[in-house]
């Protein structure tokens, strides 16, 4: 993890769950943390437990707000040069799709797909400028098949494929390196936050997502993977099976998807 000494890594949804792990893994491998989202007391905290404080930033900022993402962007770039872009806010859905409103497939669009795509161009310019530097984005295996009560969820993760998939090509020969990474199960309360048909979280806990891995896992995971250099990857436990078998054995795939319990 050497690598990651003194680079600068700007982290959204860093106040819990998988932003926060990553944000204590990057710091502790020596890297300044800039740590994003809307609870500025939460990054407070983020930062106080953090390995190495004196070398976090808190930038808070809304996912859903274009102005937000533009002024603070503004203040960040004026500031900092940016060798990790990690896109990692996000809000997932537990709804029947003939149940969910389009005001919340589009809440849930804007989090985890415009949102994203902002920061991205956002930090980009100064990237293409420098010729060096690293989008990460998370994903999920919802964003490689589909899934009961994720219609929105999945769509906005698979849009997250197609755009930096895109992006990639175009920038790989700049110097730009854009990673894709596909969580499985993993102990964080995303299900908990969930909306459900009335737009309104969910507040409880998927049995499968209580027994993933733990976000610390998690995180040590991916700074491997981002070390390795890996365009795309999983993280997580034995679901991860589940990438080989949709890729080689679809029709046993889906026999296995379709006994799953949505929650």
């Amino acid at each position: 993890m050497g690598q990651f000494q003194n680079k600068v890594v700007w982290i959204t949804g860093a106040s819990s769950g998988i932003g926060e792990a990553v944000a204590k893994a990057f710091n502790a491998a020596g890297a300044t943390v800039l740590v994003s989202s809307r609870r500025r007391e939460e990054l407070e905290r983020v930062k106080e437990t953090c390995a190495f404080p004196e070398k976090v930033h808190v930038f808070p900022l809304d996912l859903t707000q274009a102005s937000s993402i533009e002024t603070v962007s503004n203040e960040v770039l004026s500031k900092f040069e940016i060798d990790v872009l990690f896109n990692n806010g996000g809000i997932s859905q537990r709804s029947l799709t003939a149940e969910t409103s389009i005001d919340n497939d589009r809440k849930i669009f804007e989090v985890n797909y415009f949102g994203h795509v902002q920061m991205t161009k956002a930090v980009l310019p100064q990237m293409l400028k420098r010729r060096t530097g690293h989008i990460v984005t998370i994903s999920s295996l919802t964003g490689k098949w589909g899934f009961y009560l994720r219609s929105a969820y999945s769509a906005s993760k698979h849009a997250l494929h197609g755009f930096f998939d895109s992006l990639r090509m175009e920038v790989e020969d700049e110097g730009i390196q854009v990673t894709l990474v596909t969580p499985g199960f993993i102990a964080t309360e995303i299900s908990k936050h969930a909306l459900d048909n009335s737009g309104n979280p969910t507040g409880e806990m998927d049995n499968n997502q209580a027994q993933g891995i733990s976000s610390e896992a998690c995180a040590n995971q991916i700074l491997a993977g981002i070390a390795a250099g890996k365009r795309e990857f999983g993280v997580g436990g034995k679901e991860l099976r589940a990438l080989f078998l949709h890729r080689y054995f679809p029709k046993v795939f889906r026999k296995i998807l379709k006994r799953q319990a949505a929650r």
